[in-house]
């Protein structure tokens, strides 16, 4: 049995999003059932399959000076963003805080595919001279990390986990994991992806993985449907600051993480485990982990990208880990709204997750009606769902898997009656 670890406290929070600036503009977004998936009209994409997306609203990069913008890939641009806005709301909740004891755990998928497309493109067309001489910095996968500690002046140690699209949910539980071994006292902790180009819409359409429903933008994300047919890419960040139970302010604490559970398939760099075998080994690792049972969760939270074999095989892991209560238990499907932003979907969904718990209320699973069959489980495709208290809180099963067969699974938790309205 393993030492269940110290519940971490949430204290703030950040994201940017296709469905808002924020996460509380994201909250009422998603609580109205408004989907983030537009047509795309650029003319890279004309020629494309597939040619719809999820994207930010551009007025959000108005905060950043040019200089950043020119030296940093939208992907850590996002995650400048969203680290912003959970540092300040951090500092307003627990002031005082030292920056040699705070972390930065920010994951993405891939990393900067938009400097790489581009200067790629300067390569072929105009030749080595044109190459920009910041493309390295520009594209590493730990550069959104890097410029989050760079922006804020943090020296407590910047992390950069890499697990597709598991990295958001997988820094959280590094966080955890800093935090238990008082390796930090504050994390800044989450994902962030910024996909949405010329290569990357082609690299996924030629696997097949996502939806070409050019002409319905707003259905194309169909997690759990019978009618599904792949997801629809998109970008953003969620970042969340994370700290041990005991050290946060009272009154500070927006939830919790209690703990998290990790796996890996072992089966193929892109299809999971059909069964959902060991995607069910995280799950029951995190409930072991968190000291809860099945019955205790009041709702879960899907990783459900809306391809054939993904979303069976969450379903048959659920339940396989949660038996006779997944037959019951409400789970929502954010990627109906947001779509799939990769490596920051599992910090995004998460925030989400949160104020659901907060707010007694679990948003509807848009587009997911007809609900295939195989799923068989409560997923909230008829509107949203009163979720049931447990004593004075409630918990989530919260799930994220990755390319590589990466499987985390996080349990939150969120005190009743306490709702947050909070940006």
């Amino acid at each position: 049995m393993p030492k269940t670890p110290e519940r971490s406290a949430i204290v703030g929070w950040g994201s940017v999003t296709p469905i808002g600036s924020n996460p509380c503009s994201t909250w009422e977004a998603a609580l109205s059932g408004r989907s983030g998936i537009q047509a795309l009209h650029d003319p890279w994409c004309s020629d494309l399959a597939t040619r719809i997306a999820g994207r930010v609203d551009e007025t959000v990069f108005a905060s950043l000076k040019p200089i950043l913008r020119r030296r940093a890939d939208r992907c850590a641009q996002l995650a400048l963003l969203a680290a912003r806005q959970a540092w300040d709301m951090a500092l307003e909740r627990a002031p005082g805080l030292d920056p040699d004891r705070v972390a930065v755990v920010i994951g993405t998928g891939i990393g900067g595919l938009s400097t790489m497309h581009q200067q790629h493109v300067q390569l072929s067309e105009g030749g080595a001279s044109r190459v920009n001489p910041l493309t390295v910095p520009m594209l590493i996968p730990d550069a959104p990390a890097g410029q989050v500690a760079i922006d804020l002046g943090l020296h407590g140690g910047a992390h950069a986990p890499v697990s597709a699209c598991a990295s958001g949910a997988e820094a959280m539980m590094l966080a955890q994991m800093l935090l238990n071994d008082d390796r930090a006292d504050l994390v800044l902790a989450g994902g962030t992806e910024a996909p949405v180009n010329r290569l990357g819409l082609v690299g996924f359409s030629a696997m097949r993985a996502l939806s070409s429903r050019n002409d319905a933008p707003e259905q194309a994300s169909r997690p759990y449907s019978i009618d599904r047919d792949g997801f629809v890419l998109s970008e953003g960040a969620g970042v969340l600051a994370m700290m041990r139970d005991r050290d946060a302010p009272k009154g500070a604490t927006l939830g919790w993480q209690l703990a998290s559970g990790s796996s890996s398939d072992g089966h193929h760099i892109v299809a999971p485990e059909p069964q959902g075998i060991q995607a069910s080994r995280a799950i029951n690792d995190a409930l072991r982990r968190a000291d809860i049972h099945p019955e205790d969760l009041c709702a879960v939270q899907a990783h459900a990208t809306g391809t054939s074999l993904g979303d069976l095989a969450e379903a048959r892991a659920m339940h396989r880990s949660l038996r006779a209560v997944a037959d019951s238990l409400p789970v929502y499907a954010p990627k109906g709204q947001l779509g799939h932003l990769l490596g920051a979907a599992g910090s995004v969904e998460a925030i989400l997750g949160l104020q659901a718990l907060s707010e007694g209320i679990l948003p509807q699973s848009i587009n997911a009606d007809p609900l295939d069959p195989g799923v068989d489980l409560a997923v909230t495709t008829s509107g949203p769902v009163k979720l049931q208290e447990h004593q004075s809180e409630r918990f989530m099963l919260k799930n994220a898997f990755g390319f590589g067969g990466h499987n985390i699974s996080l349990i939150l938790a969120a005190p009743c009656n306490k709702p947050v309205r909070t940006a």
